[in-house]
């Protein structure tokens, strides 16, 4: 079994329910497997030390998951149409990955979740894929083969899978939400089973 990591961060808990049917995607394919992880939110002193296992939720991701993961999927809520400070955070602290190469040639997606319709979407999940670009990584979305995109009346995008918590609630995905998040996850985990095969 080759891991696919999905990383995010989610105050609400809507991008956390989107990474949970990333996972369901990425499972569905054979031999792979999700591995789900969050990042520690950022404050505003260096005195605070935050335990290194959250209270509840998936653990803490690391560099080592990087490591050894087949592939990457991020997700973040929108902050003024940008990813959220923990996860910049965490992806600034990456650059001896980026001197080694680890993360070359794997696959990787992004995902968001915004409040409302017009809440910057597209470019979070942009901003997200800037550092995966220069870690090398292969960059996938979602095709509007996928009926979903053109049926959409809220979360969903070409640029990986999205939520908009003003028509249903933070947390509570449409279904069209959750079909195009399955979707995202199985695309990555296809892409790095066929990759793995060509090794």
């Amino acid at each position: 079994m080759r891991d696919i990591l999905i990383v995010y961060y989610s105050r609400q808990g809507s991008t956390a329910a989107l990474a949970r049917q990333i996972c369901r995607g990425v499972e569905g394919v054979a031999g792979m497997r999700a591995r789900l992880r969050t990042v520690p939110p950022v404050v505003a002193t260096t005195e605070r030390l935050d335990p290194s296992v959250p209270d509840e939720g998936p653990p803490y991701a690391t560099h080592e998951d990087l490591v050894e993961c087949a592939g990457l999927i991020l997700g973040s809520p929108t902050r003024f149409g940008n990813m959220a400070a923990p996860l910049k955070f965490f992806l600034d602290g990456t650059s001896a990955l980026w001197l080694s190469g680890a993360l070359v040639d794997k696959p990787a997606a992004v995902f968001t979740s915004t409040q409302s319709l017009h809440g910057g979407q597209e470019s979070t999940l942009l901003s997200m894929m800037i550092p995966l670009l220069h870690h090398g990584m292969y960059l996938v979305g979602l095709p509007f083969t996928e009926r979903g995109l053109t049926q959409t009346r809220s979360g969903g995008t070409p640029y990986g899978a999205s939520h908009t918590a003003e028509l249903s609630g933070h947390g509570e995905l449409s279904e069209t939400e959750r079909e195009l998040a399955r979707a995202l996850g199985a695309r990555v985990a296809t892409l790095a089973s066929r990759l793995e095969i060509r090794t």
